[in-house]
C-alpha cells in the first residue's frame, strides 16, 4: 500500500520546507502554516521518494522538503494521475490539479546535477476534504479522472 514518508512546510517563500509531525488541510486554502497556502489551484505540492531517489543518485544528502514539496510519499506513481484524480490521504481527500512545473532558474538541484524531478513528476492537490496528514498515513486513489 503507498503511504506518505514526509510532510513539510516552509513558513515564509523562498525558504526550503522542511519535515514536520503533521500538516493541517483546510478547503479553499491548502495548508495551515504554510507559506503557498491560498484558494488557488496549488494548494500543495507532492513528490515521491521514487522521484528523489533518482536526484539522490547525484546529491544523497537531499532530505525531504528539498523540492518545495508539501507531501512525500512511496508506492504510488504520482506523475501518472491525470488532472482531477483524486487522493485519500490518511483522513483527508485532494484533487490533483496539475502535473509538473516550471522550475525555477536559480534551483539548487538543478544548478548541481543538470535536471530537476519536480518540473516533470511533481503533483499540485486542492483540498476536498479536511483533516490531518501524517507520515505513515495510506495513500489511495478514491477517484480516478478520465483521460
Amino acid at each position: 500500500m503507498a503511504e506518505v514518508t514526509s510532510v513539510n512546510i516552509s513558513e515564509k517563500k523562498g525558504t526550503v520546507k522542511h519535515p514536520v509531525p503533521e500538516i493541517v488541510l483546510r478547503c479553499r486554502h491548502g495548508i495551515v502554516g504554510d507559506a503557498h497556502a491560498g484558494d488557488w489551484h496549488r494548494q500543495i505540492s507532492m513528490l515521491s521518494e521514487e522521484s528523489v531517489d533518482k536526484m539522490r543518485a547525484a546529491l544523497p544528502q537531499l532530505k525531504a522538503g528539498a523540492f518545495a514539496e508539501n507531501i512525500n510519499t512511496r508506492g504510488i506513481d504520482l506523475k501518472r494521475l491525470p488532472v482531477g484524480t483524486r487522493l485519500r490521504i490518511g483522513e483527508t481527500v485532494v484533487e490533483v490539479t496539475q502535473i509538473g512545473k516550471e522550475c525555477h532558474n536559480d534551483c539548487a538541484i538543478k544548478k548541481a546535477t543538470g535536471t530537476c524531478v519536480m518540473p516533470t513528476e511533481g503533483i499540485f492537490v486542492v483540498v476536498v476534504k479536511e483533516g490531518t496528514v501524517r507520515a505513515g498515513d495510506p495513500v489511495e486513489i478514491v477517484e480516478e479522472a478520465e483521460v
